[in-house]
């Protein structure tokens, strides 16, 4: 599975010496140097770690956590040079994972990307859910040892509830991260894949949130 990260980053410098070294890591990597724009792709696009500056054009990063947080669990990395204790208890009490001020040494920053993605289970072969186990290179799944028989897109929804899990996404956001932001459909199309998805499933681990969208349970499972 590739592993996208976005970097949310002001200083042109800056900005492309991380993207230059995180690429030759062997990471995919999308740069923004305003937060309005950094909200709309994180919004339409899937990614495994988000490195945030705090002090940006349009919403700061402080504001960018916050909403980021309101959508899922994604890693993020605050990136600053605001060193003070309160900038750093307010990222950490938003849930930030981490907070590296700068100036900082390319090679540190790399061992905590690398950190917060085996962490976050990114990195692994299979990632495991209770009794869920999920291959994301081959696009298979197994509920208690028994392969289930997934369509691509009955995988990546599936996927994505389980790197959310006990949040409800919205058809929405289920909808652009799966089909893409672009995609020419409405809610009924998740609708309709989430009922074919719950026959594949032994127990029912997806629960319904009326007018909202869905959530997988992990005590459910």
């Amino acid at each position: 599975m590739d592993i996208r990260i976005l970097l949310v980053e002001d200083d042109e410098h800056i900005g492309n010496t991380v993207k230059t070294f995180l690429i030759e890591a062997g990471y995919k990597v999308d740069v923004c140097i305003e937060g309005n724009e950094a909200y709309k792709k994180f919004y339409n696009q899937i990614y495994q770690l988000v490195i945030l500056d705090i002090m940006l054009p349009g919403m700061n990063g402080h504001e960018l956590l916050r909403e980021f947080r309101k959508l899922n669990n994604t890693p993020i990395l605050m990136l600053t040079a605001l060193s003070d204790d309160e900038n750093q208890i307010k990222a950490f009490d938003a849930e930030a994972d981490d907070y590296v001020t700068k100036p900082f040494k390319i090679q540190l920053l790399l061992k905590r990307v690398g950190a917060l993605l085996r962490r976050s289970g990114a990195l692994a072969k299979e990632i495991r859910c209770s009794n869920l186990t999920l291959l994301p290179d081959d696009f298979r799944a197994h509920y208690r040892g028994v392969e289930l028989p997934l369509t691509l897109k009955e995988f990546e929804i599936l996927m994505l509830l389980v790197q959310n899990s006990g949040r409800t996404l919205s058809h929405e956001i289920i909808l652009s991260r799966v089909w893409g932001y672009d995609y020419d459909g409405d809610g009924s199309t998740v609708h309709t894949h989430i009922k074919n998805l719950r026959a594949k499933l032994p127990e029912n681990i997806i629960k319904t949130a009326r007018g909202v969208g869905y959530r997988l349970e992990e005590d459910t499972l």
